[in-house]
C-alpha cells in the first residue's frame, strides 16, 4: 500500500486584503452611517458621515465607491425600520458590496443578537466590517471577541436611553403635557405651537356621531350614514365600521380630557406595545387638557347609553338594533328577554319574544302581539300623560325634587381637593420611591370613585332633561292620533309585554299600563 501523500495547497488571498497586484479588480467598498435628528448641527451629521465616507472611499485606488448607505433619526435598537442599512444588506448578498466601512458599533446596531448575527451574515459571505472608532476588522477572530463585548456595552447604552426617555415621557405626563398623532385624530388638528385645536368641518361630524347615538341609532346605523354621505375617517378612509364609531363614542378626548400612558412599550428591543390597563405603568388622566367638541353632559350620557346597550346585548345576547324605536327596548314581561319585530306571510307584522323566535326558552309563555295593537297602546300610554296633564306634571315636579345633586356636588369637590394635594404629593416624589406604590394607589381609587360620582351626577342631569323635555312635550301637545317613531325615541324608555297588558316606561320617570 502506498504512503499518504499530502499536497498543501495555499490560502488564496481575501478580496478584503490590501495586496497591491495590477490584476486583482478593485474592492466594492460601501460605508454605514446613521445619525439621530437632534444631532443635525454635529460634526458627525448625516451630511457631514455622507460626505466623509465618500472622499474616504474614492481616495483609495483600490476601492471601488459600492454606495453610501444611510438612515436618518431612526432608533437603532432594532433593523425593521432601518431602510438603508436592509438596503445595504440585499447589496451584499447580491454581491454588489464586498467590504463595509462605519463608524463605529453604536452607529451599526445597538443590541448584541442584531449585531452579531449581520456581521456572522456578512462574514459567511466573505464581507468584512470595520469599525473606526474600536478600531476593529471583523473578519479576525480577536475580533469577533472584542465585538461581542463592545456590542454588550452598545445594547446596555441603548436600555439606559430608552429608560431615560421612558422616564421622560413619565414626567410629562405628570406635568399634563399631551403627546397625540393628530393625524388620524377626526375633529382635531395642531397649531404652530403643537397645541390641539380643533377642526370645525370634522367637529360637526363627531357632534353628529354622539346626537345621532343619543336619538337611537345603532353603531352600524350611523356608520353606514356617513358613508352614504361621503365622510371621511380620521385616517382619510371611505370605509366606516359600527367599532370605529363606538371608538369615538368612547374618547374622553372629545370632552377635553385625556387619559395618557394608554399603551406601554415592554421590550426596549423589539419596541412592542402593548394596552396598558394600569398594570404595565401609572396611567395619568387630564381634565381640561384642550378645547372640547362635546360637552361634557352630553358626553356623560353618551357613556350611559354605551353601558346600556352593552348590557341589554349581554343579557339578551343580541346587537342592539335601531332600525325601528321599539328595537331594544321592547321586552318580555315572562322571561326579560327582547322582542323582535317578525313579518308574517299570511298575517302582517307582529312582536314576539326573542326567546319564543329562537325556541330556546320552551317555557316562556310571552305573547305575540299585532304591531298596531303595540301602536295603539304606545298611543294610549302618551295620550294619558296628555289627558291628565295636572297630575301627570306633579308627577314629574315630584321627580326632579328626587335628583338634585348638591350631595354629589360636594362630594364631588371634595374629591378633586384631595386628589389635587395627593397629586401634588406624587410630582414631587421620584418615580419608584418609597411611597410612591401606595400613593399612586390611593390616587387610582380616588380617580375611580370620583368618576363613579361624575357618572351618577350625569345620570341626574339627563334624568332633568328628560323630565323637563316630557314636561314640555305635555304643557305645549294635545292627544296624539298616529304613532310617531319620533316620540318613541323622544319620551320613551322601555316598553314591558305582559300578557294582559303594556307597561310603558317614560324616560322621565314615569310608568303606566295599558290594557290589552
Amino acid at each position: 500500500m502506498a504512503g499518504k501523500k499530502v499536497t498543501v495547497i495555499p490560502m488564496k488571498p481575501r478580496q478584503w486584503a490590501a495586496e497591491n497586484t495590477e490584476e486583482k479588480p478593485k474592492l466594492k467598498v460601501a460605508a454605514y452611517c446613521r445619525v439621530s435628528t437632534e444631532m443635525e448641527e454635529q460634526a458627525s451629521s448625516y451630511e457631514a458621515q455622507v460626505q466623509h465616507y465618500t472622499d474616504y472611499i474614492q481616495r483609495n485606488p483600490d476601492w471601488e465607491l459600492a454606495g453610501i448607505f444611510a438612515d436618518e433619526g431612526i432608533s437603532g435598537t432594532g433593523t425593521k425600520k432601518r431602510d438603508g442599512f436592509n438596503r445595504m444588506i440585499e447589496a451584499c448578498q447580491k454581491g454588489d458590496v464586498e467590504y463595509i466601512i462605519t463608524k463605529s458599533i453604536s452607529r451599526f446596531a445597538r443590541n448584541t443578537v442584531d449585531c452579531l448575527q449581520y456581521i456572522r451574515q456578512l462574514k459567511d459571505l466573505h464581507i468584512a466590517v470595520f469599525f473606526e472608532k474600536e478600531n476593529i476588522n471583523t473578519m479576525d477572530a480577536k475580533g469577533e471577541v472584542l465585538l461581542t463585548i463592545m456590542a454588550s456595552l452598545a445594547q446596555q447604552e441603548s436600555q439606559s436611553l430608552s429608560q431615560n426617555t421612558k422616564m421622560g415621557v413619565q414626567y410629562r405626563f405628570q406635568q399634563g403635557q399631551l403627546r397625540i398623532n393628530h393625524n388620524h385624530f377626526l375633529g382635531y388638528t395642531k397649531d404652530e405651537d403643537g397645541n390641539l385645536v380643533i377642526e370645525p368641518k370634522e367637529a360637526e361630524v363627531i357632534k353628529r356621531i354622539f346626537r345621532e347615538y343619543l336619538e337611537g341609532s345603532s353603531l352600524q346605523e350611523i356608520a353606514n350614514g356617513l358613508m352614504s354621505d361621503c365622510i371621511l375617517t380620521g385616517g382619510k378612509r371611505k370605509l366606516w365600521r359600527g367599532e370605529g364609531v363606538r371608538l369615538i363614542l368612547r374618547n374622553e378626548k372629545y370632552m377635553g380630557d385625556a387619559l395618557l400612558q394608554k399603551t406601554y412599550t415592554t421590550d426596549f428591543l423589539t419596541k412592542k406595545r402593548v394596552k396598558n390597563d394600569g398594570s404595565y405603568a401609572q396611567q395619568y388622566y387630564v381634565e381640561n387638557s384642550h378645547p372640547a367638541i362635546i360637552p361634557r353632559d352630553i358626553f356623560m350620557q353618551v357613556q350611559q347609553e354605551l353601558d346600556r346597550r352593552k348590557s341589554m346585548k349581554n343579557k339578551h345576547s343580541q346587537c342592539f338594533s335601531g332600525k325601528y324605536a321599539l328595537s331594544g327596548i321592547t321586552v318580555c314581561g315572562d322571561c326579560g328577554n327582547a322582542y323582535r319585530r317578525v313579518h308574517w306571510k299570511n298575517r302582517g307584522t307582529v312582536w314576539r319574544c326573542k326567546s319564543r323566535v329562537d325556541k330556546r326558552e320552551h317555557n316562556c309563555s310571552g305573547r305575540t302581539i299585532y304591531e298596531k295593537d303595540l301602536h295603539e297602546a304606545i298611543i294610549k300610554a302618551i295620550n294619558e300623560t296628555l289627558v291628565d296633564r295636572e297630575y301627570f306634571l306633579q308627577q314629574l315636579s315630584e321627580n326632579i325634587n328626587s335628583v338634585l345633586t348638591d350631595g354629589l356636588t360636594g362630594r364631588l369637590e371634595e374629591l378633586d381637593s384631595k386628589l389635587k394635594e395627593l397629586e401634588s404629593e406624587i410630582i414631587s416624589m421620584a418615580i419608584g420611591g418609597q411611597g410612591y406604590d401606595e400613593l399612586a394607589t390611593k390616587i387610582l381609587a380616588l380617580r375611580n370613585e370620583r368618576d363613579m360620582v361624575e357618572r351618577e351626577i350625569a345620570a341626574d342631569a339627563n334624568m332633568q332633561q328628560r323630565i323637563d323635555e316630557m314636561g314640555d312635550f305635555v304643557k305645549n301637545h294635545d292627544t296624539i292620533s298616529e304613532y310617531s317613531e319620533v316620540l318613541v325615541r323622544r319620551l320613551i324608555e322601555k316598553v314591558t309585554i305582559f300578557e294582559k297588558d303594556i307597561v310603558v316606561d317614560f324616560k322621565s320617570g314615569v310608568n303606566i299600563a295599558i290594557e290589552i
